[in-house]
C-alpha cells in the first residue's frame, strides 16, 4: 500500500553493511571455526578408522597371549609375569597409533599439501610471517606436537587449544598455529 513502510526491508536509502570477514596478512579470508571443526572431525574419522584397523590384530594378539598363559602364571605373586606382554603389546599399540597421527598430520600433508578434511573443507595452513612460503615439514610437526603431544599431559588440552581460535584476534589461531606460526584460510 502506497505510503506505509514494507517490514524487513530498509527503509530511506539504509543499507545493511556486508558482513566482516577476517583477512589473513595476504587478503584470503580466515577459515571459521565451523569449517575447521567440521576438517577435523573428517581428520578425526579418518585417523578413527585406523586406529581401530590397527586394534584388529592387537586384541588378536592377546587373546593368543592368553590362550597360552596358563592359571599358576596368572595367580603368580608377580603380576608382570603375566600382565606384561599384554601391557607391551597395548604400549606397541599406541606407539602405532601415535606415528600414524604424525604420519597422517605431518608426513602426508608435507607431500600432498592437505590433508583430507582440509581439502574437503578447502582450507589450507599457510605461514603468518610468510605465507608465499610453504609449510615445511618442521612446522608441520611444531603444530603436531603442540596439538596432540600436549594433550596427553595437559587436562582439556585439545578443548582449550581448539576453542581459542574463537578469542584469538586478528588471525584467529589454535594455540598449535601460535606456536607454529601459523593460519588456516579459506582457499575455495
Amino acid at each position: 500500500m502506497p505510503g506505509y513502510p514494507q517490514y524487513g526491508y530498509p527503509q530511506g536509502g539504509y543499507t545493511v553493511p556486508p558482513p566482516i570477514v577476517p583477512l589473513a596478512p595476504n587478503g584470503m579470508p580466515l577459515a571459521g571455526f565451523g569449517d575447521r571443526f567440521v576438517a577435523y572431525l573428517i581428520d578425526w574419522a579418518v585417523t578413527l578408522g585406523v586406529a581401530i584397523l590397527l586394534l584388529i590384530p592387537t586384541v588378536i594378539g592377546m587373546i593368543a597371549y592368553f590362550a597360552t598363559v596358563s592359571e599358576s602364571d596368572l595367580n603368580n605373586s608377580n603380576p608382570f609375569v603375566a600382565i606384561g606382554p599384554v601391557l607391551l603389546i597395548e604400549l606397541g599399540y599406541v606407539l602405532l597409533v601415535g606415528a600414524w597421527v604424525y604420519v597422517y598430520h605431518v608426513e602426508m600433508f608435507n607431500r600432498t599439501g592437505i590433508t583430507w578434511g582440509k581439502r574437503t573443507m578447502k582450507l589450507q595452513i599457510l605461514r603468518l610471517n610468510d605465507p608465499a612460503t610453504p609449510v615445511d615439514r618442521g612446522v608441520l610437526a611444531k603444530r603436531w606436537a603442540v596439538q596432540y603431544l600436549v594433550g596427553v599431559v595437559v587436562p582439556f588440552w585439545t578443548y582449550i587449544n581448539g576453542l581459542w581460535q574463537l578469542w584469538d584476534k586478528p588471525y584467529q589461531q589454535c594455540l598449535h598455529d601460535k606456536a607454529a606460526g601459523t593460519i588456516v584460510v579459506k582457499a575455495g
